[in-house]
């Protein structure tokens, strides 16, 4: 008979784990060796993204519960309960993971075994009885991989599917110790009975990464040792009674996986470069950038809608509100003395601060022009009530701090409104369509109210005209382009090393094109020689490096030099310009283009729908008018006249406003036209 001990359970386990290690180890030893002489060249590979190989560990398997009634044939005389026994575990493996990426996948599967003995038990007789079983699995282990330091170290889980292999067990009876003449019973060796076919259950587990490979071999090996836990939640071997096993296992996994060449390209000084280099290219744009900068008039137009927060009725308080006494100091030109509590920064802060007092431009012109009336329509998703509510408190802010009669303002209650982003089916960004059709709409037929051309639910109202020095433009940006021959990188991003040695890092990026204010490479510099290195991960998980340097010039003012800039707005996922807009252009911008000036038409969208739908839209509307102006400056007789058109999207670098905001987001459905005369 066994007299089981704790040392005894533990020598399995010890055994089967060194023997596992042990074989691994040699393994990958083995195959090193092999390998290290075919990799003498000083070539360096990146981390693979694929590995293959093979998990060997040893089970600890755990029973508790309860079993007596092994099959239809024999029951014995006793209920056997808790249990102990170690099990092989060995499967091949795949994994993939990025490397210095979080994520990843794991899949296992192969032999699983939960054989153990249970705990001896008395019978009736004081006789010791015994009941072992080979209950064994094929095992499929899909698991979530993540490294949560980005590091060699990482934990992973997912579901256990088993497939029972083998269901035997083996039942000894012996002997009262009293009686040593008995003969003790035949064991009783069989299959248990309603053994389940299929077990789900689950696994958490950890593991770390030893490199076993240089960076100069292609080939690389990978020990992983690793440890799981696996509760009893599902691992009820039979449909019958209560026995369950948890299990802990330990072991390692010997994994290979292929590198990818790490490309380096030699230093080129050039300014504006393209450098070409097996399967990609890295490209440099830096403007001379003149000293100078562009004194601007510009029309600010000024959008007729005012958006509200989700369940509010009540203006947003980033909109700026006037009191009684404040009414007599506010002035049309001077907004900048009313400065909404928004935080606003760069290109976007004083035509915002514009916008942000719309209210109080509004009930300043009608205080102007007593005879104008309006139509205040506010839409919500909440209803034809919520909408009415949400006229009532602009009427309401006119009424009580402008001193309006209530009597021009009339109201309207919608669920929608008359001009909405969203349609019926859209379950994309729905958030964000929503916010741009939540508002109040400003209608009206006063023509002192409105821009020049205009009427209906969409005119917009008169624009607003600011005087003062334009932000550097994006023309004078330093443009940086990067791509393989096939396709973009999955990510890349630039190191760039002034003369004395400073680095800047900037990225990761994903597009292929970004642009640069040179004030953010500069600082306070007037300008500069850099070294530019850019390091890209392709999608297949390659490392390529370009380096080259240029010559960076800082954009500044000029004295002598007036602009102008006007603003065509769009309505969302519109491109055609409407036949107000046309005459706009023709009778007031296009009059304005002297012979000889420069007229650069950048068209923009929200960043709403697809990078690449957005981008091809964006330039269509710039297209659209300079087509228009081309026309009218044409018949107006100028001559010498140069257009210069791109289409930006919803890019995040040279976006006009802010996304995060509807107000943002609406006046980015922009085409801004910039009329720069002959020098």
């Amino acid at each position: 008979m066994k007299n089981k001990t704790t040392i005894k359970n533990t020598l399995p386990f010890v055994s089967s784990l060194k023997q596992t290690l042990k074989t691994l180890i040699i393994g990958a030893l083995i195959l090193t060796g092999i390998a290290s002489p075919l990799q003498a060249q000083e070539i360096q590979y990146s981390k693979p993204s694929w590995y293959f190989g093979i998990a060997g560990g040893t089970n600890l398997n755990f029973y508790d519960g309860s079993t007596q009634q092994l099959n239809a044939n024999f029951t014995p005389p006793v209920t056997f309960h808790k249990g102990f026994g170690t099990g092989v575990f060995l499967a091949p493996s795949i994994e993939f993971y990025k490397p210095n990426t979080r994520f990843g996948f794991i899949l296992q599967a192969g032999l699983d075994s939960r054989k153990g003995d249970f705990d001896q038990q008395l019978t009736d007789c004081n006789c010791p009885a015994d009941l072992s079983t080979d209950l064994s699995y094929f095992t499929v282990e899909p698991s979530l991989r993540f490294a949560p330091f980005k590091s060699n170290f990482y934990l992973y889980g997912g579901p256990r599917f088993a497939f029972n292999l083998n269901k035997a067990f083996s039942y000894q009876q012996g002997t009262n110790p009293d009686f040593p003449n008995q003969v003790a019973p035949a064991d009783v060796t069989d299959d248990f009975s309603d053994v389940e076919k299929t077990i789900v259950s689950l696994q958490v587990g950890a593991g770390y990464d030893v490199s076993l490979s240089k960076t100069t071999s292609k080939t690389q090996w990978v020990l992983s040792p690793f440890v799981a836990f696996q509760p009893y939640f599902g691992q009820y071997p039979r449909s019958i009674e209560t026995w369950n096993i948890t299990t802990v296992r330990a072991g390692v996994v010997l994994k290979l996986g292929v590198g990818r060449k790490i490309l380096e390209v030699e230093e080129e000084d050039v300014e504006e470069l393209i450098i070409i280099a097996p399967e990609a290219k890295f490209t440099v744009i830096s403007p001379l950038n003149v000293p100078g900068e562009l004194r601007v008039t510009e029309t600010f137009p000024l959008r007729n809608y005012i958006y509200f927060e989700k369940e509010s009725t009540e203006i947003s308080n980033r909109y700026v509100l006037l009191n009684k006494n404040q009414v007599k100091d506010f002035k049309e030109d001077q907004v900048e003395v009313f400065a909404p509590n928004t935080k606003l920064a760069g290109r976007s802060k004083r035509a915002m601060t514009v916008y942000y007092n719309i209210l109080n431009i509004l009930g300043d012109r009608m205080d102007k022009n007593p005879t104008s009336t309006i139509t205040l329509v506010g839409s919500s998703e909440n209803g034809s009530t919520a909408g009415r509510l949400m006229a009532e408190s602009v009427q309401k802010y006119l009424v009580d701090v402008f001193a309006i009669n209530a009597s021009r303002i009339a109201i309207e209650g919608r669920n929608k409104p008359k001009i909405a982003a969203l349609e019926a089916g859209v379950t994309k960004e729905l958030a964000l369509l929503q916010a741009g059709d939540r508002r109040v709409s400003i209608e009206s037929n006063s023509s002192a109210l409105l821009m020049e051309f205009h009427s209906g639910p969409a005119a917009p109202l008169r624009p607003v005209v600011l005087v003062g020095v334009q932000e550097a433009p994006i023309n004078s940006y330093v443009t940086f382009k990067a791509a393989t021959e096939e396709e973009a990188f999955a990510s890349w991003k630039m190191e760039i090393t002034d003369k004395d040695g400073r680095i800047q890092n900037f990225g990761p990026y994903t597009q292929e094109e970004i642009s640069l204010p040179g004030k953010a490479i500069l600082g306070t510099n007037p300008e500069g020689d850099y070294t530019m290195k850019m390091i890209g991960t392709t999608k297949n998980g390659d490392v390529i490096t370009k380096e080259s340097s240029a010559h960076i010039v800082l954009w500044t003012p000029s004295k002598i030099e007036e602009g102008m800039r006007f603003s065509i707005l769009n309505e969302f996922d519109d491109e055609s310009t409407i036949a107000m807009d046309d005459k706009y252009l023709t009778e007031i911008i296009a009059p304005k283009i002297a012979n000889n000036a420069k007229v650069i038409i950048h068209g923009y969208t929200d960043s709403i729908g697809e990078e690449a739908y957005n981008l091809a839209l964006s330039l269509r509307r710039a297209n659209n008018v300079k087509t228009i102006l081309q026309s009218a400056v044409s018949k107006l007789g100028r001559t010498g006249v140069r257009f210069e058109t791109t289409g930006l999207g919803e890019n995040l670098n040279a976006a006009p406003f802010g996304n995060k905001l509807p107000e943002g987001r609406s006046y980015n459905r922009t085409v801004i036209i910039d009329v720069i005369p002959q020098k």
